[in-house]
């Protein structure tokens, strides 16, 4: 959803095709349930690191119950694996296999739901130092038309903005630019943030709905998803639908090496705060984050659901992990530990967690984006995530020679 994030062009890694340098990918690494072993050419390099089971700190005590039912969104939704292009090999088969073997497997319990992950997958710890933040869905007032109230506008997706692949990519298009416009067979590179709020797309009428505040929108921009109470008092969502491509640039790094604080003083309340205090600085500040959101109205999920994310899934709370798809594929298994207090049990964080989403700012193969919930409360702790952490990525067992599993 998040941040939302989303798609970097085969090649630039993949879970096991970045980091596994070298090693020769004949199957697809994940949903391989009881799928035959294809491990031929298949090597684990320095980087990747196999574990154990009991050597991961909160994984007997995390609940694998609500990481399975999580991860089961993606039965039945083909189309949510096939929004990888780290893993293009994804078979939609071996997804089919291991929900019909959750189906057919008693797992009623979180002991149950941990003996099917432990049985079916061995743990890897990326070697490289993990980081993670939080996000969530806010909820803010707007309203469907304009008013002296309500003056800033979230905009629709223009006509013709596309994602730029090599199908698409003119000989001089700039590397850093990850979308744009395409008109009568042209491509061309979409206005900024800066020119956005210039008035570059004001004669497009592509206004969706209007907050009073412009910080909540920039913000909304970065959570990629809001949940809106209207002035009739209906309640609307919206949700990612494209991006202008240009390069984000997060405005609390900034402030930091322009020596306006630490970055423990600036997390998200922080940056507010500073916002707030400094109106004469804010619009130029915003300009500097070149990357620019577009939005849809969200109506095809329940009013209970989380937000949709970048897998077109809703978002599951707590154990949806916003990635890059470059490195690591929607629908891996990535076991979570860090030091962050955990409000769910009142220790320190550690959960088996399923990617799917993505964000501007997400880039890395052991960097992630923890979705937390909606409201002001998950609002106030996604803020304060700002932690170093240990990735761990559950690779399936039918991929590996038989003397590389784990199993205890």
């Amino acid at each position: 959803m998040a941040r939302m994030r989303r798609f970097k062009r085969p090649g630039t890694a993949g879970l096991l095709a970045a980091m596994l340098k070298g090693a020769v990918i004949t199957a697809p690494l994940f949903f391989s349930g009881a799928a035959p072993a294809m491990a031929t050419g298949l090597t684990i390099p320095e980087h990747l690191e196999k574990r154990a089971f009991k050597d991961l700190d909160g994984w007997r005590s995390d609940d694998h119950l609500a990481a399975l039912k999580s991860l089961m969104r993606f039965c039945g939704r083909p189309e949510a694996l096939r929004k990888s292009s780290a893993f293009p090999q994804l078979r939609t088969d071996h997804l089919d296999q291991l929900c019909k073997e959750a189906a057919g497997t008693s797992l009623g319990s979180p002991a149950a739901a941990r003996r099917f992950f432990e049985a079916r997958f061995t743990p890897f710890r990326i070697v490289q130092p993990g980081f993670i933040t939080g996000y969530f869905e806010p909820e803010l007032a707007a309203s469907r038309n304009k008013t002296s109230q309500y003056a800033t506008p979230l905009l629709q997706k223009p006509d013709g903005l596309v994602p730029v692949t090599a199908a698409n990519r003119p000989d001089n298009w700039p590397e850093e630019l990850s979308h744009g416009r395409l008109i009568e067979g042209i491509l061309s590179e979409m206005p900024d943030r800066g020119a956005i709020m210039n008035g570059a797309l004001d004669e497009e009428n592509l206004e969706l709905v209007w907050l009073a505040d412009p910080i909540d929108a920039f913000f909304v921009h970065v959570q990629g998803s809001v949940r809106l109470r209207l002035t009739d008092g209906s309640v609307m969502r919206v949700g990612y639908a494209g991006k202008t491509g240009h390069p984000y640039t997060g405005i609390a790094r900034l402030l930091v090496k322009r020596g306006e604080g630490t970055p423990d003083e600036f997390t998200m309340a922080g940056t507010r705060a500073w916002l707030k205090e400094n109106p004469d600085k804010r619009d130029a500040l915003f300009r500097e984050n070149r990357s620019y959101i577009f939005f849809r109205e969200v109506t095809d999920i329940d009013a209970g659901d989380g937000p949709v994310g970048a897998a077109g899934l809703p978002l599951t709370a707590g154990r949806s992990l916003a990635v890059d798809p470059g490195h690591i594929p929607y629908g891996a298994l990535v076991f979570v530990g860090s030091d962050l207090p955990d409000p769910a049990n009142g220790t320190t964080f550690g959960r088996l967690m399923v990617a799917d989403d993505t964000g501007s700012a997400i880039r890395g193969p052991a960097r992630g984006d923890v979705f937390v919930g909606s409201g002001e409360a998950a609002g106030t702790y996604a803020g304060d995530i700002r932690h170093a952490a240990d990735f761990t990525l559950l690779v399936p067992n039918a991929l590996l020679p038989t003397d590389d599993a784990v199993t205890d």
